[in-house]
């Protein structure tokens, strides 16, 4: 147990110590009873009902190998914890070396084509164009006209045959080294390692799976709400959650998802909340138990449940007025955690007594202090 969780253990039982000290000291002395009050005033709530809900993922998949080979090394065991970009696991790539290198060197030559064909559609571009300036004289030759012009032809046609091996080439290159850098398997995203699905010297083909991967920061809560209190949900509601080991959570609500089972007639609901990765037994399937509120929030008045003394009439309060304990009786309504809504007897600013009320007398003195001193 932590420091802070006794120092809020024994502060209460310090104080009620030396309250009941200070109570005793009183009655011997004849003098008014020491009492600890609170405030009667007004607080926005709305009624909740306690619902089951689990642990989900909202991410969570079988990482698999995007090209086949032979598993060369795998890098992560179960449970392993890996960060987005680490390597899984690695296939052989001998062969992808050698393929990588014959597309380099086609593709080298495909460039190279490219400057002779060039060369031969500037040489014919330049043949045609002073057979074409002598047009109209003597020296010009209708036959070395057009066989100059059919060399400019086939150059141009030589020449698009070049460029198109050479985006061939190219291609050949970018899969190969596509497949290189494939060859490396890594996270897609940062998790734990839930289960290896293969072996170093094993064959895999394009898509076999390779890691089960789960995302830890992807955590959230998944509850079965009923469809008549859906209504009152809505993205960005802020709720209570609390773990079997009793742990709070703030949670809100994500998504309402829109399915409804006609079995249950209950919807799922999704809740978020950045303290769930920190939960040191954080599990798919845990179960938690969501205060889920069934109606619209509103003011009402209330009154610490400690106040409230179990009376022949009902439930009664004593208010402290003018130094003096005075019996209310109160009716009183839903319960809002430690405290209850009050229906009747009470106004707002009223103090009550909360501490010493089960030994009070109609009238007695008392000596009002506050919980918090």
């Amino acid at each position: 147990m932590s420091l802070l969780s006794i120092f809020r253990l024994a502060r209460p039982l310090a104080w009620a110590a030396a309250f009941a000290l200070s109570t005793t000291s009183a009655l011997a002395q004849g003098g008014p009873a020491a009492v600890g009050v609170e405030t009667v005033n007004y607080q926005s709530i709305a009624e909740t009902v306690p619902l089951f809900a689990e642990v989900v993922t909202s991410r969570e998949g079988t990482v698999a190998s995007r090209i086949a080979g032979t598993v060369d090394k795998v890098h992560v065991l179960e449970g392993v914890t890996v960060n987005r970009g680490d390597i899984l696991a690695e296939l052989d790539t001998e062969l992808l070396e050698i393929l990588s290198r014959q597309a380099d060197a086609l593709l080298a030559e495909a460039r190279a084509g490219i400057a002779t064909a060039t060369s031969r559609v500037d040489r014919s571009t330049k043949s045609l164009a002073r057979i074409e300036g002598l047009r109209g004289t003597s020296a010009f030759s209708t036959s070395r006209f057009d066989e100059a012009q059919s060399d400019f032809f086939e150059a141009q046609g030589e020449l698009a045959e070049a460029e198109a091996r050479v985006q061939t080439a190219q291609a050949n290159v970018a899969e190969t080294t596509y497949q290189l850098e494939r060859a490396l398997i890594r996270a897609p995203f940062s998790g734990i390692v839930l289960e290896v699905n293969t072996n170093p010297g094993e064959f895999i083909s394009s898509g076999a799976p390779v890691v089960s991967l789960l995302d830890t920061q992807s955590f959230e809560i998944e509850a079965s709400v009923p469809s008549k209190y859906v209504r009152v949900l809505e993205p960005g509601l802020r709720v209570i959650g609390i773990s079997e080991v009793g742990e709070e959570l703030d949670l809100t609500v994500r998504v309402l998802l829109p399915v409804e089972d006609t079995a249950t007639r209950t919807r799922p609901v999704r809740f978020s909340s950045p303290g769930l990765a920190d939960l040191q037994t954080i599990a798919i399937g845990q179960s938690i138990t969501v205060s889920v509120p069934i109606s619209a929030p509103r003011e009402v008045l209330s009154v610490p449940k400690d106040a409230l003394v179990q009376a022949r009439s009902g439930w009664t309060v004593f208010v402290a007025e003018d130094g003096q304990a005075t019996p209310r009786t109160v009716q009183i309504g839903v319960a809002l955690g430690d405290r209850f809504e009050v229906l009747s007897g009470l106004t707002e600013g009223d103090v009550v007594v909360t501490r010493g009320n089960e030994r009070l007398r109609p009238g007695q003195s008392i000596a009002p202090m506050s919980a918090s001193n």
